[in-house]
């Protein structure tokens, strides 16, 4: 069962997001893609985010450029932890992504990581941490991680 949900607004995202997926794989955390757009099937979203947790969902990452409203959307329905990815897929490169998802409003907290592929495996990594809280092999995983890297 995926202990995390990744979703993003378009199948051209699915790009930006393959850091995320690769360190989940790397951490052998079960994940499942969805391509969702918080614009164009709204009502998919809200199904989406409602049912995550009866899919064994711990934690989301939502991923979105431009005006990325979907990690806040996403949020909007559900009480899991959710990671929001910005995307550099406008003019401005990210950088309206990056103020749509760290500005939410008070009670829709969602964490927010750096812009494009950097940013998308730091919220697979923060996605392991979080669970790693929980599943031990995750934590060991994650330990063995920062241990290989402190050695680089």
């Amino acid at each position: 069962m995926a202990l995390v949900g990744i979703v993003i607004g378009s199948k051209t995202d699915e790009q930006f997001i393959q850091p995320a997926v690769d360190v989940l794989k790397e951490f052998k955390v079960d994940y499942e893609l969805a391509i969702l757009s918080a614009h164009r099937k709204p009502d998919k979203v809200r199904q989406y985010a409602t049912e995550a947790g009866s899919k064994g969902f711990e934690v989301i990452i939502a991923a979105a450029g431009s005006a990325a409203h979907l990690p806040g959307v996403v949020a909007s329905w559900t009480t899991m932890p959710v990671i929001g990815v910005p995307l550099p897929t406008s003019d401005l490169k990210g950088i309206d992504s990056l103020y749509s998802i760290v500005q939410m409003p008070g009670g829709v907290p969602v964490a927010c990581v750096g812009i494009g592929a950097a940013g998308a495996k730091n919220a697979a990594l923060l996605a392991c941490q979080i669970l790693g809280l929980k599943y031990d092999n995750i934590r060991k995983a994650f330990e063995a991680y920062k241990r290989k890297q402190a050695e680089s």
